[in-house]
Order: structure tokens, then sequence, then C-alpha cells
């Protein structure tokens, strides 16, 4: 798996959680706040997609993982 696969996995991931804990008809929920985070991972991916530039991707990189571009 390349480092921008990985990216958009774990992006995906912690939104479709962050929703599960955030919607109050959610079995998981928790506590609407969680929807800040939802907003905050978007927000990262739309900062990636426009300045081409994702802090998780340049770690990944140095962890050895191929960016696959």
């Amino acid at each position: 798996m390349t480092s921008w696969q990985i990216v958009r996995i774990v992006a995906g991931c912690f939104i479709l959680l962050s929703l599960a804990l955030g919607i109050p008809d959610s079995p998981l929920f928790v506590n609407q706040w969680w929807l800040g985070f939802t907003a905050f991972v978007g927000i990262n991916l739309l900062q990636s997609g426009i300045s081409k530039w994702c802090l998780m991707e340049s770690i990944l990189r140095r962890l050895g993982i191929r960016s696959g571009n």
C-alpha cells in the first residue's frame, strides 16, 4: 500500500467513526462534539488538496512507506 492510500483509508475511518460517535441516533453515540473531529478531518483534506501537502503522508514516507506518486 502507498502512503496516499493509507492517508485516505485513515481519513475515511476517522470520519465514519466520528460520525458514529457524534450523531444522536447512532448506537455508538457519545457526544455531539465528536462532529467537530469530522470537520477537522474535512478541513485537513481540503487543505491537502489545495496545497498538495499532507503531514500524515510526510510522516508515513519518513517511516519508509512508498509514496506511489
